[in-house]
């Protein structure tokens, strides 16, 4: 299965890289045929309410998933594994701070609170990776702060303190080596999280603003046409299914070769 989702991520990542070249059309063109066409040998997949193509539109929604989906999670990662090692390898009142202002966000599902955000800050892809950002850290925070609960105990960090050692150096040089791995596993599974919760905020209307391709904004625009034209929807939809599938199977099968003692865990 990890196979598997190797070679779909390797397809979406080189459709998004490539995608100027492999699409037919502009993607955001109106009127390049007659509004609602069915598959053909024109349009592979047919045409959208307005005449754009749905296959171009396909490609170029490939880019948009992608680019935020490693940009929120990349983000949120360096801020929430900062502030979770800090919290953790501190003896001082930044631990409870920290998590429990980590603990109030994580109240709230991430799709929740990046929703709320959204809707707050409106339609667009800066705002819906902020959205997103804000709504990851907690994880990443929690996870960090609790391998470094663990990791300062260690021998050699004991020693390293011991020897005089300062606080940054510990933490840089043995607590996050330490941390790095399992943070790992979490982005990769984490991605596909942030990829379906951009198409869901794309699916309500406060996601990517129009005419930006994104797969949510698709299936949304599609679904009322369900029964006369499925192709429209399904095809988004699909394509939602399989990168979310594939970055869950090789998220997994990278915690298991980490670590796993990982499995149930992350």
């Amino acid at each position: 299965m990890v196979v598997v989702g190797s070679l779909i991520l390797l397809c979406v990542f080189l459709t998004a890289i490539f995608a100027p070249w492999l699409a037919p059309y502009d993607p955001y063109k109106p009127g390049v045929g007659n509004p609602l066409e069915k598959p053909s040998k024109r349009h592979l997949l047919g045409t959208d309410n307005l005449g754009r193509d749905q296959l171009s539109r396909l490609i170029f929604g490939a880019r948009t998933a992608i680019l935020v989906g490693f940009v929120s999670v990349i983000i949120a990662a360096v801020i929430g594994i900062t502030l979770g090692i800090a919290a953790g390898y501190s003896r001082g009142p930044a631990n409870p701070l920290i998590m429990r202002l980590m603990d109030a966000l994580m109240c709230f599902p991430n799709i929740l609170l990046a929703l709320v955000i959204a809707a707050i800050l409106g339609g667009s892809i800066v705002n819906v990776i902020v959205a997103l950002t804000v709504a990851l850290i907690p994880t990443y925070a929690r996870v960090a702060c609790g391998l470094t609960l663990s990791v300062r105990e260690y021998d050699y960090v004991l020693a390293s303190r011991l020897m005089g050692f300062g606080n940054f150096y510990i933490m840089f040089r043995h607590v996050l080596p330490n941390v790095f791995p399992p943070i790992m596993v979490l982005v990769t599974l984490q991605l596909g999280a942030a990829i379906l919760a951009e198409a869901g905020l794309s699916f309500l209307g406060i996601g990517i603003e129009p005419p930006g391709a994104a797969w949510g904004a698709m299936v949304s625009d599609g679904y009322q046409y369900m029964m006369s034209n499925p192709v429209l929807s399904l095809a988004p939809g699909l394509a939602i299914m399989l990168t979310g599938f594939a970055f869950n199977m090789v998220g997994d099968g990278l915690r298991d070769a980490v670590d796993p003692r990982l499995r149930g865990l992350l």
